[in-house]
């Protein structure tokens, strides 16, 4: 039988075990799918932790490529042998899984497995962001946190090309070449500078119409004090945390900005939705304009090392996990 990474209560990354799983034939709709390529997103340690709660036992993981193994009643657009990426639902940790067909994008010509694997969670969110949350126009100044980021990259990538002048912050100095390589014309290391105070000597004091902020409640305060009067607060992750108790009235305060909390089940949760974000995702990366840094690949079976190392911030760009 295959194996999967499998959970059956939160905690740290020592909870993932790596077990056999019996999987089954696809049912109407689905397809079975033999894993090449699983992609690692931190997500994925908020569905560990418990910090976004589902329910136990379950197979971690939220994006992947593959190929198609067998094909269940009523799926026409699909046959065994295609190559198919994905991001939802969960489940990516493993060497074989069923997946609903209406989820599943075909991997174009020209894009190998872990490309596909690495961008299809982290890519297509780079483009609600840019391109449906807050539509990005050339000439924009933005500000992109965690630049050197999985995310970030990308996001900053398209930034660029869009016609963006982009700010970008990271966390070290290591990071700053990662994040102007990605198209950042500046860079705030957040260790050493306070990134509204930058941000206004960078606009003359007039701030930015987005922010985008994966951090969390380590920025959430500083990122609205980086905003235009009516700019968008962008709050798509938590990496440092989840922001609470915040009182709205402060949206006023600051300038009647915007806030929202997005997230690509939403933005994609149509099939029309999901083949307009991976075609232009698809598009911009076999441009080049966008490219996919897999800076690291771990066994499947060593999941939990990847967790331990994303959550330490020793990983740049994309991680791709093997089965």
């Amino acid at each position: 039988m295959p194996y999967a990474i499998r959970i059956y209560q939160s905690g740290g990354p020592e909870i993932m075990s790596w077990e056999e799983v019996e999987v089954g034939k696809p049912g109407p709709g689905e397809v079975r799918v033999r894993n090449t390529a699983v992609g690692l997103n931190y997500i994925d340690t908020y569905h560990r932790s418990g910090l976004y709660p589902l329910q136990m036992p379950l197979t971690l993981g939220s994006e992947g490529a593959g190929v198609v193994e067998a094909v269940g009643p009523r799926v026409k657009d699909l046959k065994v042998g295609d190559r198919v990426a994905y991001a939802g639902p969960i489940g990516s940790y493993a060497e074989v899984l069923l997946r609903p067909a209406a989820r599943l994008v075909k991997i174009p010509a020209g894009v190998d497995d872990q490309t596909a694997a690495a961008m299809m969670l982290k890519g297509m969110t780079a483009w609600y962001l840019c391109r449906r949350t807050y539509r990005v126009k050339a000439g924009d100044t933005v500000v992109a946190h965690a630049a050197a980021g999985g995310v970030g990259q990308i996001l900053c990538q398209w930034l660029k090309y869009i016609g963006a002048s982009v700010i970008g912050t990271v966390g070290s100095d290591e990071k700053v070449a990662i994040a102007k390589k990605a198209g950042c014309k500046h860079v705030i290391v957040t260790s050493k500078e306070k990134t509204s105070e930058r941000v206004k000597a960078i606009t003359k004091g007039k701030g930015v119409p987005v922010v985008y902020d994966g951090i969390g409640k380590d920025t959430f305060m500083d990122s609205l004090d980086c905003l235009a009067p009516l700019g968008f607060m962008v709050s798509y992750g938590n990496a440092s945390g989840a922001v609470t108790q915040f009182n709205p009235g402060v949206l006023a305060q600051k300038g009647s900005l915007y806030l929202t909390r997005p997230t690509l089940a939403n933005y994609t949760a149509t099939r029309e939705d999901l083949l307009t974000a991976a075609r232009e995702l698809f598009t911009v990366v076999k441009k080049g304009v966008v490219k996919i840094k897999v800076n690291q690949t771990y066994p499947l079976r060593e999941a939990a090392q990847a967790h331990i190392d994303l959550e330490g911030r020793k990983t740049t760009g994309s991680t791709v996990l093997l089965p």
